[in-house]
């Protein structure tokens, strides 16, 4: 088959949980005898007055068209975010180009659904892998601008307020007059209708897709709940490889202490300061916490993080690791923690740490409730509450065999191989109808 796969970035300048997936999905597909090209969005601060440029190079093996387009040069900004008819014009001229049987969109974010209609009008079949909630929430990830989670129904009048919240302008007079301010929003009509257009156009777009996949039930429930007709959608979970990963490599080595690690975004939504404030809850407690993560792209919110910390000789900013590096750290890491703040949805660090016989402590929330079973292969705590993790975190000191327990606990994760199989089968599937 030719398939053509859509996603927001691509490596080497971009390496978020999309773009690895991309990378996964389109090696292991060429290793299958596919003929695969990516197509993804390389930079928004840079192209002509009007359209998007592009490029193309080899990366691993795989070819990759890279476009580029001058956001600030859209004439409307609102619409162009969810239907960016640039990017359209630019995925009808790959598709004439290479005639794929199949185009594959991960996530939907940047692209834009224009990618989508592109591809109805070539009349080529069209996936969607689906990564966030972007579909349904112009932010993305159902989290508020004030901290707190969205729930269905989706309320435009609501999500008007909150993407007008992020400017100072707005935030600070909800919270010093909020009754004030609830009939000011409640009267921003055209806001309001801006977003019912963008909720409405883009169930409409999906509800044209082919097939939908969903890696964590979670997610799927709430798409189907926003209006997504569920004979489209299936479940698949992502699947991970690793094939030097051999027995003797999972045994912990020993220590004293117990080890705790953070590894990802280091960022507000993901909660890190939630597990700071816990261990800073249990100053006699021997422990150790390594937290692994870029530290450049929010200084303000890592200078918080040190602050909180006060110099705690038990806490470790680690900085970033790479992949290849994971196995080495986690043979030295007794527990992961995830203490997001957002649902999150199918979290690639907890499918990698059970993998390594290694256990982890979630928010009890969205898709990581959906992997970590309390008691059983992880534990569980109320989302941002400090003392609930601290609890969780003194169990593991208290209970000396807990830990042995929640290892014999974690299930086989499913192979890179099972999921592009089931890959294939939808592609089959979609291309005989």
């Amino acid at each position: 088959m030719k398939i053509l796969i859509g996603v927001h970035h691509f490596p080497p300048r971009y390496s978020g949980g999309a773009e690895q997936r991309a990378l996964r999905t389109a090696a292991a597909l060429q290793q299958r005898n596919h003929q695969v090209k990516v197509i993804c969005v390389e930079h928004i601060d840079r192209g002509p007055t009007s359209g998007a440029l592009w490029q193309e190079d080899n990366y691993q093996g795989i070819i990759v068209r890279r476009l580029s387009f001058d956001l600030s040069a859209v004439p409307n900004r609102t619409i162009f975010e969810y239907n960016n008819p640039w990017i359209g014009e630019q995925l009808e001229l790959i598709l004439r180009q290479e005639n794929p049987d199949i185009f594959h969109l991960i996530g939907g974010y940047l692209l834009s659904a224009s990618t989508l209609i592109a591809a109805r009008n070539q009349n080529t079949p069209s996936v969607v892998t689906l990564t966030d909630f972007w579909f349904i929430c112009p932010r993305i990830t159902l989290q508020r601008s004030d901290g707190s989670l969205s729930t269905l129904p989706v309320n435009p009048e609501t999500c008007a307020r909150c993407l007008g919240e992020t400017s100072r302008r707005y935030r600070l007079p909800g919270k010093i007059f909020p009754s004030l301010m609830n009939a000011y929003w409640h009267k921003q009509t055209e806001k309001i209708r801006q977003i019912q257009t963008r909720l409405d156009f883009l169930k409409t777009v999906l509800n044209n897709t082919d097939r939908i996949i969903y890696p964590s039930k979670f997610l799927g429930d709430v798409f189907i709940q926003a209006g997504i007709e569920s004979q489209r959608m299936t479940f698949s979970r992502q699947g991970h490889d690793f094939p030097e990963l051999a027995p003797e490599l999972l045994s912990k080595t020993p220590s004293l202490s117990l080890r705790l690690a953070y590894m990802g975004q280091i960022a507000q939504l993901k909660g890190i300061h939630v597990l700071i404030e816990a261990v800073k809850q249990l100053p006699n407690a021997q422990l150790k916490l390594s937290i692994y993560g870029d530290e450049t792209p929010f200084p303000a919110y890592t200078q918080k993080l040190r602050q909180i910390a006060q110099d705690d000789p038990r806490i470790e900013f680690a900085g970033r690791y790479q992949r290849q590096e994971l196995t080495r750290i986690l043979q030295n890491v007794d527990v992961v923690i995830i203490p997001s703040l957002w649902y999150e949805n199918s979290p690639n660090i907890i499918l990698e740490c059970f993998a390594h016989r290694t256990p982890v402590i979630a928010s009890d929330l969205g898709g990581m409730a959906e992997l970590v079973k309390h008691n059983e292969n992880g534990l569980l705590f109320s989302p941002g509450n400090p003392q609930s993790l601290a609890n969780q975190l003194q169990r593991l000191l208290d209970e000396p065999n807990l830990l042995s327990q929640l290892q014999t606990g974690i299930p086989p994760v499913k192979t890179l191989v099972q999921e592009i199989n089931e890959l294939e089968t939808i592609y089959t599937q979609i291309a005989r109808q």
